[in-house]
């Protein structure tokens, strides 16, 4: 499959032309609170619906929970073909202190070329991005085949049950054929590969007794430290790519395939005399492709039974996820990111979880890109505003290519 002559010059132009409808659409959603832990998504769904309606559009709202509804919108192209959802969350991560911002948390700002405010990159302007290549799609839908949908979602910036996770339960044509998330891995990347996913608690355990009659590494504190020192040295651990996946090696980021181990909490003992009988830590991992949760946990159990007094239990975990590079999804999009920026986006391993790990396990080939400036969006979020107006052509060449009509005929 190869993008139509004009096809991309069609999808940059688009693009290019809505511009400012595009930015604005990007404030609306900055100003639609939405910050977790409540993340209520009411008010972005809100934004997003009047603007797919204005397009004519008929977006539905789908929840599972009240205050967090989702948005689904889907059109059908002039012949059968695949189905290709794209995706995106409405959910944002909380401000923290909003003394320590520079810039509006709630208001969008936009200066040399840079878009702020809460959100922006995590992931509201991809959402905006996703919503306008949709309504450019939409009016060129007698050229397309297939079937094109929009899901924008609650929950996921907490990996909860009541966003990506409910619509596929609840409506298994959700599912579709090909994902482009819009969760951006950073530097315009083409996240083919996300990590995989293990917190775990680790409690250790030592009979009571007097302070001063501790031996060492006897106390639950004292046999819990010792573990945690020995798996941070993992912190250094790198792997080998996939045997399908050997392009994530070629000039990988010192992140993509290096396992990451943190220690989120900590606690332990009661009283500063007394032999700490339990201590506790909660662990995230983060497990590269060419690794499983699975080798981890055993690596980490021997561990703890070799320092003994000490229990590993699985908090929640999945592992590693990808779409080989050869799919054609990401040939789509790695042509399209060429056409509309010069270069393709680089492959790689997306570090954060995304919503496109839901529709790899169901077999779906799913890539993430988006505007997220970093390779995670924080104090002072921002996205590159040409950033944000290239997804929207890179989002709809990729389409034109995946759901081309018989013949590839011309766009008009």
């Amino acid at each position: 499959m190869t993008i139509p002559t004009n096809g991309a010059e069609t999808a940059k132009q688009f693009s290019e032309t809505n511009r400012e409808r595009l930015v604005d659409l990007c404030a609306q959603l900055v100003a639609a609170r939405s910050p977790q832990p409540i993340g209520d998504t009411t008010a972005p769904v809100a934004v997003v619906k009047a603007f797919l309606q204005e397009n004519g559009l008929e977006p539905r709202i789908v929840a599972a929970t009240g205050n967090k509804p989702n948005l689904v919108c889907t059109f059908d192209g002039a012949y059968p073909g695949p189905h290709l959802v794209l995706n995106g969350h409405l959910d944002t991560l909380n401000p923290g202190d909003e003394a320590a911002w520079s810039v509006p948390v709630f208001e969008m700002g936009r200066n040399a070329g840079r878009l702020t405010g809460l959100g922006i990159g995590n992931m509201k302007a991809g959402s905006a991005a996703l919503a306008m290549a949709f309504v450019g799609l939409h009016r060129y839908r007698s050229m397309l085949a297939g079937r094109a949908t929009l899901t924008l979602v609650a929950d996921e910036v907490v990996f909860g049950p009541d966003g990506a996770a409910f619509l596929l339960a609840d409506d298994p044509g959700l599912t579709g054929d090909f994902l482009i998330n819009a969760e951006g891995p950073g530097h315009m990347g083409l996240a083919v590969a996300e990590k995989g996913l293990l917190w775990v608690s680790i409690e250790a355990q030592a009979p009571a007794g007097q302070g001063m009659l501790t031996g060492l590494g006897t106390s639950a504190t004292a046999r819990l430290a010792r573990l945690l020192t020995a798996i941070d040295a993992w912190n250094e651990e790198r792997v080998a790519p996939p045997k399908d996946m050997e392009i994530l090696g070629e000039g990988a980021g010192p992140h993509d395939l290096r396992l990451s181990v943190n220690v989120g909490t900590l606690q332990g003992g009661s009283f500063v005399s007394q032999v700490a009988t339990q201590a506790v830590a909660e662990v995230d991992f983060r497990v590269p492709p060419g690794m499983t949760i699975e080798e981890v946990e055993a690596r980490l159990q021997a561990q703890a039974e070799a320092i003994g007094g000490i229990v590993v239990r699985r908090i929640k975990g999945w592992n590693p996820s990808w779409t080989p590079i050869d799919h054609p999804l990401c040939r789509a999009m790695l042509e399209a990111s060429a056409a509309i920026r010069g270069q393709p986006g680089k492959p790689v391993v997306r570090l954060p979880a995304s919503d496109a790990v839901r529709w790899r396990a169901r077999g779906v080939g799913a890539v993430c890109y988006g505007p997220q400036a970093e390779l995670a969006s924080g104090l002072d979020d921002y996205v590159f505003e040409n950033d944000v107006v290239d997804c929207v052509g890179v989002y709809m060449a990729a389409a034109l290519t995946i759901c081309a009509a018989p013949g590839n005929q011309t766009l008009e």
